[in-house]
């Protein structure tokens, strides 16, 4: 069993979830023993695994079909999280939806990160087996380490003890991002920063508006990675992620695993995996949010963080190798 792992444009998706999605399905499919490759013009391959959906991905799909191999879609994206993201997202967001259907029937099985996003699948009339695996998490990168949160804190020159909280992910209004920074006024005490961004010319005049010009006490430093967005989440008083709109989250994860305190709104895609109150907080509103994180930084909020660990435990990329092992055994049987 050989497996081409296709994703189109990986530069310019290198900063979001669907680029990390790549890093943790190469790393878990060599911690499977699943023989793989990234080259699309090699043509020894049982299974294309396919996870991208412009046009080179299209192509990709129709020429698997003509040598008769097997095709799994990993069905990162819906009409729903496309909407509310770039300009006329949400015009082109019907046509969006029948483009991503014909690509998806096309494919044999398709890969969804969870059960909310299969319900969504399956409410488009989509009839193929689909396999629940999440994103995953690499649990030796993430995990806390006090020499990154140094770096991060000397980066941004914040002191040893100083409170903060952040949040991360392109500049979308899906993602919350006005309700980041009311949450933020309602709790001037404290910092917030967002990590994460885009053509500015790709987004909508009024994210532009709150990015260029947000209150004192928040940040948009841009994108950072590496030991600095690893030293965030080590020495975060607490992710805050209040998006309205997921597949899955993998930023979420990142918090999980690395123990940091995690307020999200409630939405389906953080159900039933997330519970509030057990490993992270959930609320619905500006004022939930606001209740929340300050409770937690004042530390009157019960500690979620060890068994949001242990969810993160769960979704590790040892753990979604082995399920990704089995769908591309079950889809040769088909």
């Amino acid at each position: 069993m050989r497996v081409l792992l296709y994703f189109e444009n990986e530069e310019l998706i290198r900063q979001s979830g669907v680029g990390r999605a790549l890093v943790h399905q190469k790393r878990a499919l060599t911690q499977a023993g699943v023989d793989f490759t990234l080259d699309p013009r090699d043509k020894d391959y049982d299974i294309l695994h396919i996870n991208t959906v412009g046009a080179n991905s299209l192509f990709m799909v129709h020429r698997a079909r003509r040598m008769g191999k097997k095709v799994i879609y990993h069905a990162h994206s819906t009409e729903e999280d496309f909407r509310n993201s770039f300009i006329f997202s949400n015009a082109i967001s019907p046509a969006f939806k029948k483009y991503l259907v014909a690509l998806y029937r096309s494919a044999d099985m398709l890969i969804t990160p969870t059960p909310y996003s299969r319900s969504i699948l399956q409410s488009y009339g989509l009839k193929q087996e689909i396999h629940v695996v999440s994103n995953g998490i690499n649990l030796e990168k993430y995990k806390k380490d006090k020499e990154k949160e140094k770096k991060f804190r000397e980066a941004f020159g914040l002191a040893e003890d100083e409170k903060f909280i952040f949040g991360a992910g392109l500049l979308f209004h899906r993602k919350g991002i006005p309700d980041f920074v009311e949450v933020a006024k309602m709790l001037p005490d404290y910092k917030f920063l967002w990590f994460g961004d885009i053509s500015r010319v790709l987004i909508p005049r009024d994210i532009n508006r709150i990015v260029n010009n947000p209150p004192g006490n928040v940040i948009f430093p841009g994108y950072i990675s590496g030991d600095l967005i690893e030293g965030a989440y080590s020495g975060a008083s607490c992710f805050f992620f209040p998006t309205n709109e997921e597949t899955e989250g993998i930023v979420v994860l990142e918090a999980l695993a690395e123990e940091c305190p995690l307020v999200v709104r409630d939405i389906g895609a953080f159900n039933p995996w997330l519970q509030d109150g057990y490993n992270c907080y959930k609320a619905k509103d500006n004022k939930g949010f606001a209740a929340k994180i300050d409770a937690i930084l004042k530390g009157t909020a019960k500690d979620t963080t060890y068994n949001g660990l242990q969810t993160a435990k769960e979704r590790s990329v040892d753990n979604i190798g082995e399920q990704l092992k089995a769908a591309y055994t079950r889809v040769l049987e088909l």
